[in-house]
């Protein structure tokens, strides 16, 4: 699981993430990256966005503890400063893991170079 303070819990966090940030789309998945200027929490803060076009509720809870348990194995290439959020699409609720996994890896790589940051 993803740990708590490492979980973006703020409506303001979640707008400003997807409004100002970089976005890489994958099959499965869209990936927002903002580096927040704000001294407050330390460390990555990782959001997710699973709406009802996804599925019902289980499928949805499904899709959501898939997501944090992907995201969890991208914690130590964040930045303490980087917000993320996930927004899971209709065709991760058939998804396997790994896949997201791997969904998660390329598209956070594909805002690297597009910004320019170092992987």
């Amino acid at each position: 699981m993803l740990p708590a303070q490492f979980r973006m819990t703020r409506s303001t966090e979640f707008g400003a993430t997807v409004s100002r940030g970089t976005r890489a789309a994958q099959p499965d998945l869209v990936l927002y990256t903002l580096r927040s200027d704000e001294t407050g929490e330390p460390g990555p803060r990782i959001g997710l966005v699973v709406s009802k076009a996804v599925g019902n509720a289980v499928q949805r809870h499904r899709v959501s503890r898939r997501l944090r348990h992907a995201a969890r194995t991208i914690l130590d290439d964040l930045d303490p400063a980087e917000r993320v959020v996930i927004r899971a699409l209709p065709g991760s609720r058939d998804a396997i893991s790994p896949r997201l996994e791997q969904e998660l890896r390329t598209a956070l790589q594909r805002i690297r170079v597009r910004t320019g940051a170092a992987s």
